[in-house]
C-alpha cells in the first residue's frame, strides 16, 4: 500500500481543530520544515503528547503510588505482628510479686543491717469490699474500666516512646494491663515488658470479666505499709476489715495507688497537701460519673489513717535507716516505689556500723538516761534527730532518728517541720564573702566588720521593717562579726542579710545543699534567724559543703543495689565547687571562734579541732548543734512534740532544765558521739584560705575601755576594743566551758592567759579554777578562776541550770514565749 503523505505545500490538520474549521495558519505561505527532535525517549502508551519529566527537588519526593504501597506494607506488618504476637503470648502463672520477697539491707561491711519483713497480702472476693470503694479506685485510676477495650493503644504507645527515648515512666495504662503487670509480669520498665502486657492484657479481656480482672486488681495491687491488696490496706491504714470502709476512706486507700509512700501523711507529713489534692480529686470524679452526690460529697470529710505499726524486726534505729534509704532510692528514681516493695535485692549502704552505734550510745548516755517522764512532765516531749557524713565522699555513716522505730515511727532526721534557727546564719556570712558584699555604707563584710548589736534595731536598707531581739534583750552595741557568730546576734545578722541580698543569701544556701522547696524557705531579712524548716539531714549535707572547702559532693546512703546477678545503676554524684574556697574556709574560722569561744564551747570534749554553730527555734521547740571537723560533720537536733496529738510543744522544763539551748545537750551528744567516732585518730587542724583581712587577730580586749566607734573604711579592719557580755550563759560562757572557757577562762585566763597553758589545766584554769572548782562543781563563772556573769553556785553540775541560756538555762528561770531565734 502506497505511503499517504499528503502533496507538499498541503497543511496537515490539526487535530484540535474540529472539522470545516479553518484553519489557524490557512492563507499563508509554506514554513520550511522543522528540525527533526532529538531522540529521547517514547511518551508512555506509545503515544500522544509527551509529559515533562519531574525536574528539581521534585525527583526527591515519593510518588503516590510510592506512598501508598509503604503505608499497605506497614500496616500488613504491624497486622501479622498483632496476631503473631498474639498466638505466639499466652497468658503466664504469676509472677515473683504476687508472693513478693523480702529486701535485704547491709552495712558498709556487708553485714546484714535488716530485713523488710515478710508479704502483708490476705484476698478478698469482689462481693466483700464495698460498692463506693470500687468506684473510688475507678474514679482514681480507670473511670473508663466498664465501657473501655483491655488495652489503651495511644497510652501504650506514649509510655513506650518516654521508655525509649529516656523521657522517664508514663502509666496511661488501664486496670486491666495494670492487674497484669502486678500479677503476671513485674514492675520493669521495659518495651519488652510492655509488648507482653499488651498482648496478655488483649488475652485476658477477651477471656475474663471484668469483676474477675477489677477483683484480681484490687487484691495485688500495693498500697504502702507493706500492705499488697485492699484488705492488708485496710487492716494497715484504719485498722478495720475492708468490708467495713467508708466512702472517704475507700478514697484515701485509692489515692495511694498513684504515689503509695508519698501519699501516707502519718510517714510523710510535708506531703499532704498533695494527697489532700489528690483525695479530692477521686471523689470529684466519683460525683462526675455519678457514683456520688454532689452533697454527700460536700460533707465528706478527710479520714485521717491510723498511726503506722512497724515491724518487729524493723525496731530500734534498724527502721529509721531502712525508710530513710527507700525514701533515698524513690526520690532519686534509682527503682520506683512498685518495684522495690517486689523485693529480692540486696541493698548495701554507706552505714558504718561502729559508727551508728556510737551515735546510739551518746545519745543515750547524754540524754535519754537523764530523762524522767513520771517525774518532768515536760520529759514526755523530747525527741533527737542526728545524722553523720564523711564530707570527702558525700556518704552517710550514722544516722539517728528516734528512741525507737517501733514506738516513733517519724524519722526526726530527715523530717521537715521544725526551725533549724541560728544554725542558718553561716550561710548569710559565706554567702557575704562569696558575694564580696559591703555594709550600708560601704565597708567590706570581714569577720572583723564592725556592726551595730544593739537590740531591736530596725534593719537598714530593706523593704519591709524589721526589728530582730537578741537573746536575752541584750544590746551589744558595736561588735565584729567574729563576735555576733560567737554570741549569735540576731540585730547583726539580720543585717548583713540585707547587705548581701536575701536573694543571694538563698541562693547561696541552696548552694551548699539546702533543698530549694524546703518549708518556709521565704526570702527576707528573718530567714537569717533560720525560720526554714530544713531537715537534720539536709543542715549534715550544707555543712559538709563548708567542711570540704565549699565541695558540695551529693550525700548518698548506697553502696550497691543488686538483684541476682544483675546491679543496679546508681546515679552519679560528682562534686562542684558550690561555693569559692575562699567563701566556706571563713566561715569555717568564725566557727572555730564559736566552739573555742562561743555559744559551742561543750565541743571541745571531743578532743578534736572543731568548727561548729548553736541554733535555738521558736519558742524553744527545736535546739541544734551543727559541728565538724576536717573528717566528718555532724548535726544533732532536739525537738519537742506531743507523742499523743503530734504538736510541736516547747521544751521548757525538760530534763530540769529551765532552757533547752543548742549549746547544752545536743553539743554534749555530738561531742560524745564524735570522740568515739574519731577514736584512734590523730587531731587534724583545718587547713583553711581565708579572704584578705580575715585572719587579722583582734588586739588583746581591754574590759574597761569605752566602747568602740563605727568607723567605715574599704577593708574595715577594725576591731571592738571591748567584747560585751553575752545574756548571762551558764553553759556557753561560764557554765560548762567555765571557768570559764569562754572569757575567764579560754580567753583571759583560761587557755591562753591562766587556763589550760598557764594556769592552766592543773591550777585553776580548765581543771582546778575551771571546770572543777569554779565550772561545773563550785563556781561556775562568777566565782571560777576568771568567769564572767553566770551561774552562781556553779556550771552544768550545781549552777548550770540556773546560770545560762544556751547551754544550761538563763537566771531567773526561763523567758516568756517569743517570736524570735537564737
Amino acid at each position: 500500500m502506497s505511503d499517504q503523505s499528503p502533496p507538499a505545500g498541503w497543511t496537515p490538520r490539526d487535530p484540535d481543530t474540529p472539522p470545516g474549521a479553518p484553519h489557524p495558519h490557512a492563507g499563508q505561505p509554506p514554513q520550511p520544515p522543522r528540525q527533526p527532535a532529538q531522540p529521547g525517549p517514547p511518551p508512555p502508551g506509545g503515544g500522544g503528547k509527551a509529559r515533562r519529566g519531574r525536574t528539581g527537588w521534585r525527583r526527591l519526593l515519593p510518588t503516590w503510588r510510592m506512598v501508598l504501597g509503604t503505608v499497605l506494607l506497614l500496616a500488613l506488618l504491624i497486622g501479622g505482628g498483632l496476631v503473631a504476637g498474639y498466638l505466639l503470648v499466652d497468658i503466664p502463672p504469676a509472677n515473683a510479686a504476687a508472693t513478693a520477697q523480702s529486701n535485704v539491707y547491709l552495712y558498709s561491711d556487708g553485714s546484714q543491717l535488716a530485713r523488710d519483713g515478710e508479704v502483708n497480702r490476705v484476698n478478698v472476693p469482689l462481693s466483700q469490699i464495698p460498692l463506693t470503694v470500687q468506684e473510688a479506685v475507678l474514679a482514681a485510676e480507670d473511670r473508663d474500666f466498664y465501657s473501655e477495650r483491655a488495652v489503651d493503644p495511644k497510652a501504650m504507645v506514649r509510655a513506650a516512646w518516654n521508655t525509649a527515648t529516656g523521657k522517664g515512666t508514663q502509666s496511661g495504662s488501664t486496670i486491666t494491663q495494670q492487674y497484669v503487670k502486678n500479677y503476671y509480669l513485674g514492675q520493669e520498665q521495659t518495651i519488652k515488658r510492655k509488648a507482653k502486657e499488651f498482648f496478655i492484657a488483649i488475652k485476658l479481656g477477651r477471656e475474663k470479666s471484668k469483676a474477675y480482672i477489677l477483683e484480681g486488681y484490687l487484691n495485688t495491687s500495693y498500697f504502702g505499709r507493706n500492705a499488697y491488696g485492699i484488705q492488708a490496706a485496710s487492716q494497715a491504714y484504719y485498722g478495720k476489715d475492708v468490708s467495713a470502709l467508708t466512702t472517704a476512706e475507700g478514697a484515701y486507700l485509692a489515692t495511694l495507688l498513684n504515689s503509695p509512700s508519698a501519699f501516707d501523711v502519718v510517714s510523710h507529713p510535708q506531703s499532704r497537701a498533695r494527697a489532700l489534692a489528690r483525695w479530692n480529686y477521686v471523689l470529684d470524679g466519683m460525683v462526675k460519673k455519678g457514683w456520688l452526690p454532689a452533697a454527700e460529697r460536700a460533707a465528706t470529710t478527710f479520714p485521717e489513717p491510723g498511726k503506722v505499726r512497724a515491724a518487729a524486726g524493723l525496731s530500734g534505729q534498724r527502721g529509721y535507716l531502712v525508710e530513710a534509704i527507700k525514701e533515698f532510692i524513690l526520690d532519686r528514681e534509682i527503682l520506683d516505689d512498685k518495684t522495690l516493695a517486689e523485693g529480692g535485692y540486696r541493698i548495701r549502704t554507706t552505714i558504718d556500723r561502729r559508727r551508728q552505734a556510737d551515735f546510739v550510745e551518746a545519745v543515750d548516755d547524754q540524754m535519754l538516761s537523764r530523762l524522767d517522764p513520771e517525774a518532768r512532765k515536760a520529759d514526755r516531749v523530747v525527741r533527737a534527730g542526728g545524722v553523720s557524713i564523711d564530707p570527702a565522699t558525700g556518704k552517710v555513716v550514722a544516722m539517728y532518728g528516734g528512741v525507737d522505730y517501733t514506738r516513733q515511727y517519724v524519722n526526726n532526721a530527715t523530717r521537715h517541720d521544725y526551725q533549724v534557727a541560728s544554725t542558718f546564719k553561716p550561710f548569710v556570712f559565706a554567702a557575704a564573702v562569696e558575694n564580696g558584699s559591703r555594709t550600708q555604707d560601704g565597708r567590706r563584710i570581714t569577720p572583723n566588720t564592725l556592726y551595730n548589736g544593739d537590740n531591736k534595731r530596725p534593719v537598714v536598707g530593706g523593704r519591709i521593717r524589721f526589728a530582730p531581739e537578741n537573746e536575752g534583750q541584750v544590746s551589744y552595741g558595736n561588735i565584729t562579726v567574729n563576735t555576733a557568730t560567737d554570741l549569735s546576734v540576731n540585730a547583726v545578722y539580720a543585717q548583713m542579710a540585707v547587705d548581701v541580698g536575701t536573694a543571694k543569701v538563698k541562693k547561696t544556701a541552696i548552694d551548699l545543699g539546702i533543698p530549694e522547696d524546703t518549708p518556709n524557705f521565704v526570702v527576707g531579712p528573718a530567714m537569717a534567724l533560720g525560720t526554714l524548716q530544713a531537715s537534720v539531714l539536709d543542715m549534715t549535707q550544707a555543712y559538709a559543703t563548708l567542711a570540704d572547702h565549699g565541695r558540695r559532693t551529693p550525700y548518698t546512703f548506697v553502696e550497691e543495689i543488686a538483684k541476682g546477678d544483675d546491679k543496679i545503676p546508681l546515679p552519679e554524684r560528682t562534686p562542684v565547687q558550690a561555693v569559692s574556697r575562699e567563701a566556706a574556709d571563713t566561715t569555717t574560722s568564725m566557727l572555730v571562734s564559736v566552739v573555742d569561744n562561743g555559744t559551742g564551747t561543750a565541743a571541745l570534749a571531743a578532743g578534736h579541732p572543731a568548727a561548729g554553730k548553736t541554733g535555738t527555734g521558736e519558742l524553744d521547740r527545736s535546739a541544734w548543734f551543727a559541728a565538724y571537723t576536717p573528717d566528718l560533720v555532724t548535726v544533732v537536733a532536739m525537738m519537742g512534740q506531743d507523742p499523743d496529738t503530734g504538736t510541736l510543744e516547747s521544751m521548757y522544763g525538760a530534763l530540769g532544765e529551765p532552757r533547752i539551748g543548742g549549746g547544752g545537750y545536743p553539743a554534749r551528744i555530738w561531742a560524745a558521739y564524735t570522740k568515739t567516732a574519731l577514736e584512734g585518730t590523730d587531731p587534724v587542724d583545718f587547713d583553711l584560705d581565708l579572704q584578705p583581712g580575715a585572719a587579722q587577730p583582734p588586739p588583746p580586749p581591754s574590759w574597761q575601755s569605752e566602747p568602740p566607734q563605727e568607723t567605715p573604711g574599704d577593708d574595715d579592719t577594725a576591731t571592738p576594743s571591748q567584747r560585751p557580755d553575752p545574756p548571762s550563759r551558764g553553759q556557753d560562757n561560764g557554765g560548762q566551758g567555765d571557768g570559764g572557757r569562754t572569757q575567764g577562762g579560754r580567753d583571759n585566763g583560761g587557755q591562753d592567759g591562766g587556763g589550760r597553758n598557764d594556769g592552766g589545766q592543773a591550777q585553776g584554769g580548765q581543771d582546778t579554777g575551771g571546770r572543777t572548782q569554779g565550772g561545773q562543781d563550785d563556781g561556775g563563772t562568777s566565782q571560777g578562776d576568771g568567769g564572767t556573769t553566770a551561774g552562781t553556785q556553779g556550771g552544768t553540775g550545781t549552777g548550770g541550770s540556773g546560770g545560762g541560756w544556751d547551754g544550761g538555762g538563763m537566771v531567773g528561770g526561763p523567758r516568756p514565749p517569743s517570736a524570735f531565734l537564737e
